[in-house]
C-alpha cells in the first residue's frame, strides 16, 4: 500500500509538469508580455512622438494629446465591449456580447500557451494604436471633442468587424485570407479610413501653396525609432509563441525597415541630390508597414524585395496623393500605412513561398499557388477597403449634424494647442 501511494506521487511530480506545459507555456507567456509593453510603447510616446514632431508647432501638443485620449478611450472601450465583439461569437462579420466588461476572462483562461488576460491586453494595443494612425491625416484642423466621438465611433464599426472578420473566425478568416500583423485590419482600415476622412474634412488653409514643414526633425528621428523597436512586438509578437515563427517575423521587420528606409533615401538624394531626416524615417515606416501582413510567410529574401519595393511605390503615392490629386493626407497616413499594407498583402502571395529565402519555410499559400492565394488576398482587400470607406463617411456625416469637426479659421492660423487645450507645446 505504501509503495502504491509512493508510485502514485511519483507518477503525479513526473506528468504535471508536462500537462502543465500544455496548458500554460511560460516562455510563450514572458515573449508575449514583452510584445504587449513593446506595441504600446508604439503609440505612447513612439507615434506621438513622431507624429508631433511632423506638425508646426502650434499644433504639437494637440496632437500629443489626441493620441494620449485615443489611448485611454480605447482601452475602456476594448475592456466593455470590443475584445467580445473582435474574438467571441461565430459571426461572419462580427462577434457577441457574450464577454461584455471581460465576463469569463478570469486568472486562470487560457488564450493557447499564453493567459486570455494576456490574450486581451495584447490586442488592446493593436486596436489603441490604429485610430491614432488615423488622426494624422487631419492633424492640425480638427476639434478635440470631434477626434474623440470619432475614433469611439470608427474602432467599434470599422475597426471591430476588419478584427473579427480576419483574425475573430469571421469570412476573411474562413476564406483563407492570410493577415499575419495587421496589413487589413491596421494599415488598411487607417490607411483608407484616413484618405476619405482628408478628403471629407478639406485641406488645411494655405495647402498646397503654402509650406508646411515640420517643426522638430529631432523629435520625429525619436519617435520613427520607437516605431522601429515597438514593431518587433506588433510582428514577432503575432506569433503569440516565443518560436522560430517569432524570430523570423523579427529578423524579416528589421530587413524590411532597413531597406525601405534606404530605398526612400537613395530616390530623394537622387531627386533632390541631398538626402533628408523626414524621408529616411519615412521610408523606414513604409517598410514596416508593408512588411507586416507578410512577417509570417516571409524569409529574408523576401522581406529584401518587400522593403525595396515598399520604399519606392509608397513614396511616389506620397507624391502623387499630394502632389497630382492635392489631398491634404497631412502625414502621408494612405499612402504610406495604407498603401504600404496593401502592397504587403498583395505581394506575400509571391514570395510567400516555403523555399527557406523568399518563404519563410511555412507559408500557408494556398494549394492552387500563388494566383489563387492572391485572389483571396483581393478579395480580402476589396471587402475591408470598401467596408472602411463607407463606414467613415457614414461616421464623419453623422457627427457633422451633431457638431462641427473643423476648427474656425481663425483658430487653425492660431493654433489648435492654444484655442482646443488653452496650453501650448512650448513656453519659451
Amino acid at each position: 500500500m505504501i509503495v502504491k501511494k509512493i508510485l502514485a506521487a511519483l507518477s503525479l511530480m513526473l506528468f504535471t509538469p508536462a500537462l502543465f506545459a500544455q496548458e500554460l507555456n511560460s516562455g510563450d507567456t514572458s515573449w508575449i508580455l514583452t510584445s504587449t509593453a513593446l506595441v504600446l510603447f508604439m503609440t505612447l510616446p513612439g507615434l506621438a512622438l513622431f507624429y508631433g514632431g511632423l506638425v508646426r508647432s502650434k499644433n504639437v501638443l494637440s496632437v500629443l494629446m489626441q493620441c494620449f485620449a485615443i489611448a485611454c478611450l480605447i482601452s475602456v472601450c476594448w475592456v466593455v465591449y470590443g475584445y467580445s465583439l473582435a474574438f467571441k461569437g461565430d459571426g461572419q462579420f462580427i462577434g457577441d456580447l457574450s464577454s461584455m466588461f471581460l465576463a469569463g476572462v478570469e486568472r486562470d483562461s487560457m488564450a493557447g500557451s499564453i493567459p486570455e488576460s494576456l490574450f486581451v491586453m495584447f490586442q488592446m494595443t493593436f486596436a489603441i494604436i490604429t485610430p491614432a494612425l488615423v488622426v494624422g491625416a487631419f492633424a492640425e484642423r480638427v476639434k478635440f471633442g470631434a477626434i474623440c466621438i470619432f475614433s469611439v465611433l470608427w474602432f467599434t464599426f470599422v475597426y471591430l468587424p476588419a478584427c473579427h472578420m480576419i483574425w475573430g473566425g469571421g469570412i476573411l478568416g474562413q476564406a483563407g485570407v492570410i493577415d499575419f500583423a495587421g496589413g487589413l485590419v491596421v494599415h488598411t482600415t487607417c490607411g483608407v479610413g484616413a484618405l476619405v476622412a482628408a478628403i471629407m474634412l478639406g485641406n488645411r488653409s494655405g495647402f498646397p501653396g503654402t509650406a508646411m514643414p515640420p517643426h522638430n526633425r529631432t523629435m520625429v528621428m525619436i519617435g520613427a525609432s520607437m516605431l522601429w523597436v515597438g514593431w518587433f512586438g506588433f510582428n514577432a509578437g503575432s506569433a503569440v509563441a516565443a518560436d522560430s515563427s517569432a524570430s523570423m517575423a523579427m529578423l524579416v521587420t528589421h530587413i524590411s525597415a532597413a531597406v525601405g528606409a534606404l530605398t526612400w533615401m537613395g530616390i530623394e538624394w537622387f531627386k533632390q541630390g541631398k538626402a533628408t531626416m523626414i524621408g529616411i524615417a519615412t521610408g523606414m515606416v513604409a517598410g514596416l508597414a508593408t512588411i507586416t501582413p507578410a512577417a509570417g510567410t516571409v524569409g529574408p529574401g523576401g522581406a529584401l524585395l518587400i522593403g525595396l519595393m515598399a520604399g519606392f511605390i509608397c513614396f511616389y503615392a506620397t507624391q502623387t496623393i499630394k502632389s497630382y490629386f492635392q489631398i491634404d493626407d497631412s502625414l502621408d497616413v494612405f499612402p504610406v500605412h495604407g498603401v504600404g499594407g496593401i502592397l504587403g498583402i498583395i505581394m506575400l502571395s509571391f514570395v510567400g513561398s516555403p523555399d527557406g529565402f523568399l518563404g519563410s519555410g511555412s507559408s500557408g499559400i494556398a494549394e492552387g499557388g500563388p494566383l489563387v492565394q492572391l485572389q483571396i488576398q483581393l478579395y480580402g482587400v476589396a471587402l475591408i477597403a470598401a467596408w472602411t470607406a463607407v463606414v467613415t463617411y457614414m461616421i464623419i456625416k453623422a457627427i457633422t449634424v451633431f457638431t462641427d469637426i473643423r476648427v474656425s479659421t481663425d483658430a487653425e492660423a492660431e493654433g489648435v494647442d492654444i484655442n482646443e487645450h488653452n496650453e501650448q507645446g512650448y513656453s519659451f
